[in-house]
């Protein structure tokens, strides 16, 4: 059963914008922490932003000032706003969501593709 399914991703020019959904599949979820990590061609995994069931935001410095998480527990979806896009942006962005302790329990979406290129 897919819980998490993203949404969003493609391609975009530098200075451009995207919007990435992570849309789960039950409320629950709006009990858990979530985030965002990306994958480059050659760079190591790196957690991009994160965000509590409280609604308590934390971002990378790569990104800060240009991308902005956020959630809609209404929707029971999670959303990563990204403008100012840079060419080093360009990575498979995967969402991810954290059961209260239970940190062997993490859930993850199947990844969406986001390319900054002219």
């Amino acid at each position: 059963q897919v819980q998490l399914v993203e949404s969003g991703g493609g391609l975009v020019q530098p200075g451009g914008s995207l919007r990435l959904s992570c849309a789960t599949s039950r409320s629950i979820f709006n009990t858990y922490t979530m985030g965002w990590y990306r994958q480059a061609p050659g760079k190591q995994r790196e957690l991009v932003a994160t965000i509590t069931s409280g609604g308590r935001v934390n971002n990378a410095d790569s990104v800060k000032g240009r991308f902005t998480i956020s959630r809609d527990n209404a929707k029971n979806t999670m959303y990563l706003q990204m403008n100012s896009l840079k060419p080093e942006d360009t990575a498979v962005y995967y969402c991810y969501a954290d059961p209260p302790f239970m940190p062997t329990m993490r859930y993850w979406g199947q990844g969406t593709q986001v390319t900054v290129s002219s």
